[in-house]
């Protein structure tokens, strides 16, 4: 028996911060990282606390790639101040931040607290679910967290949040909503219901996310992908992930690499893995059922082609050309990583892959021999 059911309440549109004015909450903490502090968009979420009579206190040390130090510190925050309600302000790292700090605070024995989530990028769709990557810097390991408890009460998605967001980020984020989108929609755990919300992001993605990154005064386009990473997110929530998140987690853990970019330059190899395009024989009836998937997804994009294989290799190359118009690296090489480095590392980056909990719904099972052949390709 399979269940589907949505627990976060989404605020969208204009003026959905307004939301903030009306909260039932009378203590906030507000988590988020250094730069949102420091610029206007605190201020347009401050004021409106404010105007609700909600007392806040700011924590600010959020910082890419949370590392558990940093949870410790704000688990820390959060019991002296003792609130009723989480916001959490940022992209991925500070809304994982902020649902880590509240979950291990209540595991601890806090009350539970009501946690809204509030992106400034358009990207990983965290804001609606129950997924968070803490970082163990000691490992150079990422790992998902995945509990129910974690899922925000509340998501506020406000196209004013993301305006000023650079280009770089904006491809980084676009192809992170573009990536789970997929993955969700190829994922051994798909639904009707999680397919539908992966194939609307889809189908957004393929017409909004390169006027997004081209223009950030595009205001419908940059509205259009903030809903796209929210429908991304509910879909992999329900279906959850696949090799090219946990792929994505081992490679990011070691070399930094943004979690958004990481997956993009994966994003073809594993298509190409999954679908098995380069060893087919001719027979139509040894393809494995997500070709089918895949030709879905070729066809919402609008790259269809003359038949299963090759149409997959359009939607292939369509990502690739993607991938180049918004100057986002191909290969790891383009990253500046040194060679022997980084083949001294795959073995290790291997296991840690195929152990990731995103692995598990992949829809071909890898063995550790095939991710090691995937990160090499990947380095050219």
């Amino acid at each position: 028996m399979k269940s589907f059911d949505i627990r976060t309440k989404i605020y969208f549109g204009p003026n959905s911060l307004d939301r903030l004015s009306d909260l039932p909450y009378k203590r906030a903490l507000i988590i988020t990282d250094p730069f949102v502090a420091k610029s206007g968009m605190l201020q347009m979420i401050t004021y409106r606390l404010q105007d609700g009579y909600t007392e806040f206190e700011i924590f600010s040390d959020v910082v890419p790639d949370p590392p558990i130090e940093e949870i410790s510190k704000g688990v820390k925050k959060l019991l002296e101040y003792a609130p009723d309600c989480v916001i959490a302000i940022g992209g991925g790292s500070a809304i994982d931040s902020a649902k880590a700090i509240r979950e291990f605070a209540t595991r601890g024995g806090y009350k539970e607290t009501a946690l809204i989530a509030i992106p400034t990028t358009s990207g990983t769709g965290s804001e609606v679910t129950s997924f968070a990557v803490v970082t163990d810097p000691s490992k150079d390991i990422k790992y998902p967290l995945v509990s129910d408890s974690m899922l925000p009460t509340e998501a506020i998605l406000d196209a004013d949040l993301v305006k000023s967001v650079p280009a770089n980020i904006t491809a980084d984020t676009g192809m992170d909503v573009l990536t789970p989108a997929i993955e969700a929609y190829v994922s051994i755990n798909n639904n009707e219901f999680s397919a539908a919300l992966a194939e609307k992001a889809i189908e957004i993605c393929g017409t909004f996310l390169l006027r997004s990154y081209l223009d950030n005064n595009d205001t419908h386009a940059r509205q259009k992908m903030h809903v796209a990473s929210c429908l991304a997110g509910l879909a992999f929530n329900s279906a959850s992930l696949g090799l090219n998140h946990g792929a994505a987690h081992a490679l990011g853990g070691k070399f930094h690499i943004p979690h958004g970019r990481a997956n993009a330059m994966l994003l073809p190899h594993i298509i190409e893995y999954n679908s098995g395009i380069n060893r087919h024989s001719k027979s139509k009836k040894e393809y494995p059922p997500c070709v089918r998937k895949y030709v879905n997804i070729a066809k919402l994009l609008g790259v269809n082609n003359f038949n299963e294989i090759t149409t997959v290799r359009a939607l292939v190359s369509w990502i690739q050309f993607m991938l180049k118009e918004m100057n986002v690296p191909l290969s790891v090489s383009q990253c500046g990583i040194d060679r022997t480095e980084y083949f001294n590392a795959i073995d290790s980056m291997a296991e840690k892959a195929l152990a990731d909990a995103c692995t598990a719904t992949n829809p071909r099972v890898p063995t550790k021999d095939e991710i090691v052949q995937i990160f090499e390709h990947l380095y050219e």
